[in-house]
C-alpha cells in the first residue's frame, strides 16, 4: 500500500464500500471492514443480501493464516416429521432481458439462515473494533433510508412479486401499492432497531421469542424450518481449497460448496491448453468447450441473488466475502425487517427433491470467494454474485488478469459468455468473427446490453488496482 493508503474495497454498492472504509479509518483490519460491509449490504442491497440468508468469508492474513468461514444455510427439518409435511412453494419467474429464470418462494423455500451468525463469529475471532462501530453504518442506513440507485431499483422491479408477498414487505418496498423507484428512499426502521440490539438480538432470533414466532409461522404456513434447526446452527471454519494456476496459488471455497471445485477444474483444464490471444475466436471457443463441460458437473444448488465484497488492508490482510439470500422467500421475521431466504426454492437444482438433503446438512452453493497469491503476497481478491454464472464470471476475470495481464477494471468490464445448458449467452462487445465461430458449434443468444445476469465481480489487485462490476452499479475505492 502507498504510505497514505489504509486499504481498498470493492463491493456492489457505494454505501457498502463506505461502511468498510469507515472501519478501516477507525483502525480496523480487513476483517472488521468485511463485517461492516456485510451488515451494510443487508441494508443497501436487500435483493441480494440479508441477515436471513447465508454466505462465506475467505480470509488470508498478513501472517499467512488462511481460513474459510462457512455460514451458508442448512437444510431444515430437524425434530419434525418432514416426510408428512408438504412444504408450500409459490413459483415466480424473473424476466431478464434475454432469458427467463423460474424460482420458488414462500415459507416452504426457507432454509436455516446463517449470515447473522457468520458475521458475528468473524468479528469475535478476527475483529479488533467494537461490534457497535461495525454495525453503526448499517444501522444508520436502515434508520435514515437508502436512496435507490438505478440498479437496485431495477432489481427490485424484477423481484416485485417477492418483496410484496407480505404486508411488512409491501410497507417497506411498495407503500401505497407502487414499488419504489430510482431516487426514492427505502427505510427499514425494524431492521435498524434489530441491529441496535446486537449481539443479544441474535440469541433471540435463534433461541428466543423471535425464534418461537418464526417456528409458529412456519408450522402455519407449511414451512420446514423448526426450533431445533435454529438452535443447532453453527458456523463452520474450513481449510480453503488450494490449487496452482500459472504459478500462482489460488485459495477458494472448499466442499461442501461446489463453486470452488468447479473453478479449480476449469483452471486445471485451461492451464493444459496452449496460450491463445485474449480477444481471439480460438480462445472464446476453447473457453466455451470448458464451460459446457463444467456445467455438466454442476449437480448441487446455487445461490440466486448474491453479492460480493473484496477488502484488503494496509497490513496485507485480505477478505473475500460472498453473501446471498437467494431471491428471498417473501417472509419477513415479524418486527425485525429481516427477509428469510428461499434457498430451497430452486427446484431444478434439487434433482432428487429438497427432502433428499438430510436435515442439518449444509446446503451446496456455487459462491466462490477467492484469493490469488504470488510470492510477494496477495495478487488478487475476487468473487462474484450471479447464481449459476458465478464460476464462469470469476474464471473469466482471473484469466484476464493472470493470462492477459489486464488491469482489474479491464478484466471486470470485458464481455462475458455463459453456457446455460442449452445455448451460449454472450454479452455485446465480442466481434462478429467470434460470434460466428461460436455459432458453428453451439446455439448462441447475443445480448444487446451488459446485464447483471452475467454476474457481479468485485475485485482488488493490491495495492492500488480495484474495480467493482458496472453490471451491478458496484463501487470500488482506495481508502486513505
Amino acid at each position: 500500500m502507498p504510505p497514505a493508503a489504509l486499504g481498498a474495497v470493492a463491493s456492489g454498492h457505494r454505501e457498502v464500500s463506505e461502511a468498510a472504509a469507515v472501519a478501516l479509518r477507525e483502525g480496523g483490519n480487513a476483517f472488521d471492514a468485511a463485517v461492516a460491509a456485510g451488515f451494510a449490504a443487508c441494508v443497501a442491497e436487500p435483493m441480494f443480501a440479508s441477515l436471513g440468508g447465508g454466505g462465506f468469508l475467505l480470509v488470508r492474513g498478513a501472517d499467512g493464516e488462511e481460513a474459510l468461514f462457512d455460514f451458508f444455510v442448512d437444510a431444515p427439518g430437524r425434530g419434525i416429521d418432514a416426510a408428512a409435511l408438504e412444504p408450500h412453494f409459490e413459483p415466480m419467474t424473473v424476466h431478464f432481458p434475454a432469458s427467463d429464470q423460474v424460482f420458488n418462494i414462500g415459507l416452504g423455500s426457507v432454509a436455516v439462515p446463517g449470515a447473522l451468525c457468520g458475521l458475528l463469529e468473524v468479528h469475535r475471532v478476527l475483529g479488533v473494533l467494537p461490534l457497535r462501530v461495525l454495525v453503526e453504518p448499517a444501522t444508520a442506513l436502515a434508520r435514515e433510508g437508502v436512496v435507490l440507485n438505478a440498479h437496485q431499483a431495477y432489481v427490485q422491479e424484477l423481484l416485485t412479486p417477492i418483496v410484496t408477498l407480505s404486508a411488512p414487505g409491501r410497507a417497506i418496498y411498495a407503500p401505497g401499492g407502487r414499488p419504489r423507484r430510482e431516487g426514492e428512499r427505502v427505510v427499514n426502521a425494524d431492521l435498524a432497531a434489530f441491529l441496535e440490539s446486537l449481539p443479544g438480538a441474535a440469541d433471540d432470533l435463534y433461541t428466543g421469542a423471535l425464534a418461537e414466532v418464526i417456528v409458529r409461522d412456519m408450522r402455519e404456513g407449511q414451512g420446514l424450518l423448526g426450533a431445533e434447526d435454529l438452535s443447532a446452527y453453527r458456523v463452520e471454519r474450513r481449510t480453503p481449497l488450494d490449487f496452482v494456476y500459472r504459478g500462482h496459488r489460488v485459495l477458494t471455497n472448499p466442499p461442501p460448496a461446489v463453486g470452488g471445485g468447479l473453478i479449480a477444474r476449469t483452471f486445471g483444464s485451461w492451464a493444459a491448453r496452449p496460450a491463445l490471444a485474449w480477444d481471439s475466436a480460438g480462445r472464446r471457443v476453447a473457453l466455451a468447450e470448458l464451460m459446457e463441460a463444467v456445467e455438466r458437473e454442476r449437480v448441487l444448488p446455487a445461490a440466486g441473488g448474491t453479492t460480493h465484497i473484496s477488502v484488503v488492508d494496509r497490513a496485507g490482510n485480505a477478505a473475500s466475502l460472498s453473501l446471498s439470500n437467494g431471491e428471498g422467500s417473501g417472509y419477513l421475521v415479524p418486527g425485525t425487517g429481516i427477509m428469510l431466504n428461499n434457498m430451497l426454492g430452486e427446484d431444478d437444482l434439487y434433482p432428487e427433491g429438497v427432502r433428499a438433503l438430510p436435515p442439518g446438512d449444509r446446503v451446496g452453493s456455487l459462491m466462490a470467494p477467492t484469493v490469488v497469491l504470488e510470492a510477494g503476497g496477495v495478487r488478487l481478491v475476487v468473487g462474484s454474485g450471479g447464481s449459476t454464472r458465478i464460476c464462469g464470471a470469476i474464471v473469466q476475470v482471473v484469466a484476464g488478469v493472470l493470462d492477459a495481464g489486464l488491469p482489474v477494471r479491464e478484466a471486470v468490464e470485458a464481455p462475458r459468455q455463459h453456457w446455460d445448458g442449452e445455448q451460449f449467452q454472450v454479452e455485446p462487445g465480442v466481434s462478429d468473427g467470434v460470434l460466428e465461430a461460436l455459432r458453428e458449434r453451439w446455439p448462441v443468444n447475443a445480448w444487446g446490453a451488459r446485464n447483471l445476469y452475467f454476474g457481479g465481480v468485485h475485485a482488488i489487485a493490491p495495492p492500488t488496482d480495484a474495480a467493482a462490476d458496472p453490471r451491478r452499479e458496484g463501487h470500488a475505492t482506495l481508502v486513505a
